[in-house]
């Protein structure tokens, strides 16, 4: 079969069928099924990891998460991003009357149908997304965090052939496309590292003929790396926290007392207690803000100004992290907001009314007041020196 999304290649005594799909498009779930039929492979490689797997193949799965303990693992932003991410693939696959991932479902029905041996040749999403994270700077998180929900909202004018085109474009690159050129270190993380991961499952796969489905976009990168060594432990590791980070987060803390001290000794301890009221009033003003923002409910909003000017001088604890724990305790997701979750992330109004992102959205914004908080009453502090 000829067609400029097929690559065949020879590796050693393997013959190995490459085929670029679109995540939404119809055409490529058509393809591959035509593929894996004509080609009869010894071995089906796809883009999917095992959570992705699972998340694709059991449409329960929502209904078995413990936001409890995603907030208290930490794991908030790891999950918002999943969310986002899949809100993209949704909006687009609605408009295309397409399910995201069906080119991977049909690749996985064909395979078994063929009897041929199923490799998940991807990365887990869990592993790319904590990776991508450590290894951004501050200011590039920050403009992540702004970034991500305008790119939710940006493909309603798209065509069907637009859709086509976006075969250059992994689902997560596409996802990230507003300012994965302003961050190298999300694409080094999302996209190369990735296509490495992809080549070596691909080359080591079993049985001498092997058909692979991958997002169009990494279709160059895997052939690049075909005659590389490549370390998969070393990509498949999450760095450990940046100790520098950490002794940031102490010095801003041991700064802030020491500012307090330094004003009494120098000023007297009605300056003290001046910092210290500038202290208590603008990170829980900023921090209450954040939760009101995403209308949380009210007992959230003042755990939120209660928790902030405390956490604030804890690295180990965060005021998102109090607001979270007390909006899922008096919110509690039903499993009506887990069907829901699917259809609610595509659209500004279901990310505010589905109590799971609402919890969500609820850390990351209280965490972000309190944060600014931090930095704006360090200066009004310091005038009563």
């Amino acid at each position: 079969m000829e067609n400029e999304n097929i690559h065949r290649l020879t590796i050693d005594d393997k013959e190995v069928v490459i085929v670029g799909t679109a995540h939404v498009s119809k055409e490529s779930a058509d393809l591959v099924e035509k593929v894996i039929e004509e080609e009869n492979p010894d071995t089906v490689c796809v883009e999917l990891c095992k959570s992705r797997y699972e998340a694709i193949k059991q449409k329960s799965n929502w209904e078995k998460t413990d936001i409890f303990k995603i907030i208290r693992e930490k794991r908030t932003a790891l999950l918002l991003s999943q969310l986002f991410m899949a809100s993209v693939q949704k909006k687009l696959a609605d408009k295309f009357g397409i399910k995201p991932g069906e080119e991977m479902l049909r690749a996985l029905a064909k395979a078994e149908e063929k009897g041929a041996e199923i490799v998940l040749a991807d990365r887990d999403i869990r592993t790319t997304l904590s990776r991508t994270w450590r290894k951004m700077r501050l200011w590039s998180k920050l403009k992540l965090i702004a970034e991500i929900p305008l790119s939710i909202f940006s493909f309603d004018d798209i065509t069907k052939e637009e859709v086509e085109n976006l075969k250059k474009h992994d689902a997560l690159e596409l996802a990230l496309r507003t300012f994965g050129e302003k961050m190298p270190e999300v694409k080094e993380t999302l996209i190369d590292e990735r296509d490495q991961y992809l080549t070596h499952e691909i080359t080591h796969a079993p049985g001498p003929k092997v058909v692979a489905v991958v997002g169009a976009g990494h279709v160059p990168g895997i052939i690049e790396h075909l005659d590389s060594e490549i370390d998969v432990a070393s990509i498949s590791e999450i760095p450990p926290k940046s100790k520098w980070a950490r002794t940031v987060a102490w010095g801003i803390t041991c700064a802030i007392i020491g500012i307090i001290v330094a004003g009494f000794f120098r000023s007297g301890g009605e300056a003290s207690l001046h910092m210290i009221k500038w202290w208590i009033v603008v990170n829980s003003v900023l921090a209450g803000m954040g939760a009101l923002i995403v209308l949380a409910h009210p007992v959230t909003v003042i755990a939120s100004i209660v928790a902030a000017p405390l956490t604030s001088l804890n690295p180990m604890v965060a005021a998102g992290w109090v607001a979270g724990l007390t909006e899922a305790s008096l919110r509690k997701p039903q499993v009506k907001d887990f069907i829901a979750l699917r259809s609610d992330i595509s659209s500004v109004r279901g990310f505010w009314r589905n109590k799971i992102t609402r919890i969500l959205l609820v850390v990351v914004f209280v965490n972000l007041g309190s944060a600014v908080g931090t930095f704006v009453a360090i200066p009004l502090m310091i005038k009563y020196l």
